[in-house]
């Protein structure tokens, strides 16, 4: 019997050279529908399958169309990223110069704000489409070091013929997504690419460790703009009667009085001043402060009426929970761990054990701090409509999950062995679920 195909790991593809040569096999089998003697790494085979079925053509020399110059400089003045260049030029522009490489980073829509670098290997990338305005995003260009960070979310290191593309198979590129601290959304991509000879094994290590850095300056940014918010709420807050609190715009506390302090409140989708039903808190005076939201609670804490919850999985890295019911209706966008941990239970409604969900996410019973962490961030938007002993959705709760259209695409960033399992069902779609 033959033997099983084995990996390619960083460590076959020391010699640059030998390695180009065996991607360059394995990606001709495995495009052509044939079986490979060894087999591509499972996100790169996952990112070619979703490219095959939305139709991408992997010879065709694909060149995105371009923002212009004007709509580049408006995004780079809206884009939360501009505040932590200076952490990635540190980090990661000296070196790369001196490496052949340049650094690209991108918008949460795989449009290349930024790139500097080496100026040949800049020349280099103009000659591959990599240009300032550029469209990276996976489904437009194929596998590459900025679109597909940012539909597994998580970092990744494309390698010559690992991209899907041809015209790219002599370039290499190692990619992190930057996520916002507040609320897991996705900010951008950070990306050192250049030739296909300077790739190096700790390349995606260096690129992931800045990434890190530049999200816990932007949480430094966070607790800032918190504090600011506090000096400005205190002294209100020290003359209202009752509970009250006040909130920024992403519905995390700055200050409390009359009640206790709780670390983030679900803001209702568009929140706006006037009496609106904020969840877990119920009805609450809404007043606009700088910076944030003054909210006076009116009422006594709503009881945890009939509620429909749609979890939607459908639209590619964007994930969200909308609750609509008695106390009224919101939405929020839901990061890649908590879409996993809510398609679990929405899938097994009789619920689960800590240990029981640990082995469900992790493969491993043993996880259950992490995993009772993550229930608990969880419970602080969706309150009572979420229970324990085991972990459930209420029975008072109807929930429908909107899944993508092809199961192959459900979660593509989880590794939880029942979302693999779910993927490996071909059929067009998984079942959509609602009770």
């Amino acid at each position: 019997m033959a033997n099983p195909p084995t990996h390619v790991t960083r460590r076959d593809a020391v010699d640059a050279a030998r390695a180009a040569r065996t991607l360059s096999e394995v990606r001709d089998a495995r495009l052509s529908g044939q079986r490979a003697g060894i087999a591509p790494r499972p996100v790169i085979e996952e990112s070619w399958g979703r490219m095959l079925r939305g139709g991408l053509d992997p010879d065709q020399h694909v060149r995105s169309g371009l923002l212009s110059a004007e709509e580049v400089l408006r995004r780079r003045e809206n884009s939360p990223l501009r505040s932590v260049l200076p952490v990635l030029r540190q980090g990661l522009l000296s070196v790369a110069d001196t490496a052949r490489h340049i650094m690209v980073v991108a918008d949460e829509e795989g449009r290349v704000l930024w790139r500097e670098g080496s100026s040949p290997v800049l020349r280099k990338a103009d000659g591959l489409g990599f240009t300032l305005g550029a469209d990276l995003r996976e489904n437009v260009v194929g596998t590459n070091g900025v679109g597909t960070p940012a539909v597994v979310r998580r970092p990744v290191q494309v390698f010559g013929s690992e991209h899907f593309t041809a015209s790219q198979a002599d370039w290499t590129c190692a990619g992190a997504p930057i996520s916002d601290p507040r609320d897991g959304r996705l900010l951008g991509v950070v990306d050192v690419s250049g030739p296909l000879e300077t790739m190096h094994p700790a390349t995606l290590a260096w690129v992931e460790a800045v990434a890190k850095l530049a999200e816990a300056r932007l949480r430094e940014e966070h607790l800032a703009e918190l504090d600011r918010l506090r000096a400005v709420a205190a002294p209100l807050l020290a003359r209202i009667g009752g509970r009250a609190l006040a909130v920024d715009r992403a519905g995390w506390t700055a200050a409390v009085t009359g009640m206790p302090y709780t670390g983030r409140v679900a803001l209702p989708k568009g929140c706006r001043a006037g009496r609106r039903t904020v969840p877990g808190l119920g009805v609450c005076a809404v007043e606009p402060l700088a910076g944030g939201w003054l909210l006076r609670i009116a009422g006594e804490r709503p009881a945890p009426d009939a509620a429909r919850i749609v979890l939607d999985l459908s639209r590619e890295r964007r994930w969200s929970i909308e609750v609509s019911g008695a106390a009224g209706a919101w939405s929020r966008e839901l990061s890649p761990r908590h879409a996993e941990l809510l398609y679990l239970l929405a899938v097994h409604r009789s619920g689960r054990g800590a240990a029981a969900l640990a082995l469900e996410m992790f493969g491993d019973p043993a996880r259950t701090v992490t995993v009772r962490a993550e229930v608990s961030r969880v419970r602080r938007y969706l309150g009572g409509l979420l229970e324990h002993r085991p972990y459930r959705f209420s029975e008072r709760v109807e929930i429908e999950v909107i899944p993508p259209r092809d199961a192959r695409d459900l979660l593509p960033a989880s590794t939880a062995p029942t979302v693999i399992g779910a993927r490996l069902n071909t059929g067009s779609s998984p079942a959509r679920r609602g009770t």
